[in-house]
């Protein structure tokens, strides 16, 4: 059995969306972040980040969205959301989870929550800094699809998409959101249209970008 700890819209977004679309059996634990149940000793015990997500699976707790989606992908081949061992496209999927990972993903926490790095004085100055680094990642993938799309990997839906998808979502409310770039505009409404993605909405009580 799998067990996800989530809250809704949050970096959890992606994996429950992933389970939804693999068909696989799963319970959802809400989390109220703005209660501070993720920094419970009871769930920090699972994970001791204090944030989401968390997948318990057979009593083994996981934790990483990035490693999470790359884990399910792979121990269910069969959906082809992830390339087999030696296709030279599994290289170009790792490149992009990372990415998405450690470039992208980091500056919506300095967008969000600016004051955490620059202080309530320089808060605005942070967010307005972080904004221009957002919209460089945009510029950069909307041209990779523009070039290699539809999807990341070209032709095929893989693990990385369900990712970007899930960031260009955070982007909404922002000055230039995401989908102000036609490939990456594009591929949102490709990704939204997955019979997937409303069931994930109504599971988690979304109403906004669907």
């Amino acid at each position: 059995m799998h067990t996800l700890y989530y809250a809704p819209g949050a970096a959890s977004f992606a994996v429950h969306w992933l389970l939804l679309e693999l068909d696989i059996p799963h319970e959802l634990r809400l989390l109220d972040l703005k209660a501070g149940d993720q920094k419970q000793p009871g769930y920090l015990a699972l994970n001791p980040g204090g944030v989401v997500p968390t997948l318990v699976v057979d009593g083994q707790p996981m934790t990483e969205a990035a490693a999470l989606l790359l884990t399910l992908a792979d121990a269910h081949p069969q959906a082809g959301f992830v390339p087999p061992q030696g296709d030279p496209r599994r290289a170009s999927l790792y490149q992009w989870m990372f990415h998405l990972a450690n470039a992208v993903q980091p500056l919506f926490r300095l967008w969000w929550y600016p004051q955490e790095a620059a202080g309530e004085a320089y808060a605005d100055a942070a967010r307005e800094a972080v904004r221009p680094r957002i919209e460089a990642c945009w510029d950069r993938i909307d041209a990779h699809l523009g070039a290699h799309g539809p999807y990341l990997l070209g032709d095929a839906v893989s693990v990385a998409d369900f990712y970007l998808t899930m960031l260009m979502r955070w982007s909404r409310n922002m000055p230039q959101p995401a989908t102000s770039w036609p490939h990456l505009a594009a591929h949102a409404q490709r990704m939204r249209a997955r019979p997937s993605f409303r069931t994930l909405y109504e599971r988690e009580g979304l109403e906004e970008w669907a």
